[in-house]
């Protein structure tokens, strides 16, 4: 069977567009592939991190995963720092990786900024870190944002390069998965500027966590403009906000754009709204309670990540034994 393998920083204040652009599908996938789900708290040190928090955030995003109906017994669910492959992987994939290929890395350009010289060196190398996380478990699929396509390319190009330099074929190239509607979720404040939870201002993002009623007001403080939703798509360009709202209701619905507007088009913000706030706490309110009765466990939770972190081992133990034979590495 196919492998998919995927995962979400924990940092905190999971949201709708984490939900949308990745778990949701994830759901789905697990029907049909064999998953591997990772909270990547590694990657996340590439920020300073309070220890507690971590931790916190960590059990966060599993009971997450979870609560939105991904089945621990059926997919592997565990962080990445309990499997040490990620960090050595990352070490061997990171001596055959070309500077030049990381220095045209965006997202390193836009998280450094103008302190590029003083940003560390965790994330500069992240997407070799992320390549390994793949390429560990040999996964032949990656749910992706368009956000992290180019982090993907690169993996597939690191695997490509060890699988010519090795005379070998076994990495997979792995495949990009994406999929549905929203899987770019906007700001309820900024329609331009993606849905965050590093935005200062808790208006800007439905948090999973949030209940019925501080979602409803969020959806009714979103930003949009004066005039009528459109009745065809392309009505929508240069309507940011309103593309965004659109967006989202085609996602929670599991419809289309088209099939939004052929129901609101021409209809103002006022009537849109309130449907939009009605299906959003129809979709997110269990998740949320789930959420909150599972972290109240946090011996359940850590069972499972342990669990899952000893079948995520199982799987990349072996894979680092042939790794040392192809690579020349003298183990005991």
């Amino acid at each position: 069977m196919n492998r998919i393998f995927s995962g979400v920083q924990p940092t905190g204040n999971l949201h709708l567009g984490n939900y949308l652009g990745a778990i949701r599908n994830w759901v789905a996938l697990q029907r049909d592939y064999d998953c591997v789900f990772c909270i990547v708290d590694l990657h996340a040190l590439t920020l300073p991190q309070r220890r507690d928090e971590l931790r916190a955030n960590t059990r966060e995003v599993a009971a997450a995963y979870i609560a939105a109906g991904i089945d621990p017994d059926r997919c592997i669910i565990f962080n990445q720092a309990a499997v040490s492959g990620h960090s050595e992987l990352a070490w061997l994939l990171g001596c055959i990786t070309p500077l030049g290929w990381l220095n045209r890395m965006t997202q390193f350009k836009e998280k450094a900024g103008r302190h590029r010289d003083n940003a560390g060196l965790g994330l500069y190398a992240y997407p070799v870190l992320m390549a390994a996380d793949i390429l560990l478990y040999k996964a032949t699929h990656v749910p992706v944002g368009e956000d992290q396509k180019q982090h993907l390319e690169l993996a597939r190009d690191i695997a490509g390069a060890f699988n010519r330099q090795y005379e070998t074929e076994f990495f997979p190239l792995p495949e990009p998965q994406i999929l549905g509607e929203a899987t770019r979720v906007m700001s309820l404040r900024d329609g331009r500027v993606k849905m965050s939870k590093s935005d200062p201002s808790e208006y800007s993002r439905i948090n999973m966590t949030d209940d019925a009623d501080t979602i409803a007001l969020k959806v009714r403080k979103a930003k949009t403009d004066p005039d009528p939703l459109p009745h065809e798509v392309k009505g929508l360009e240069n309507r940011p906000e309103a593309a965004n709202l659109v967006s989202i209701y085609a996602a929670l619905a599991e419809t289309s754009r088209e099939a939004v507007l052929a129901e609101f088009g021409g209809k103002m913000f006022s009537i849109f709204k309130p449907a939009l706030s009605d299906l959003a706490v129809a979709r997110l309110g269990p998740i949320g309670q789930e959420m909150s009765h599972l972290l109240k466990d946090r011996g359940l939770i850590d069972g499972i990540l342990h669990k899952g972190s000893e079948r995520a081992n199982e799987i990349a133990r072996h894979h680092m034994a042939e790794l040392h034979d192809i690579v020349g590495i003298l183990r005991p």
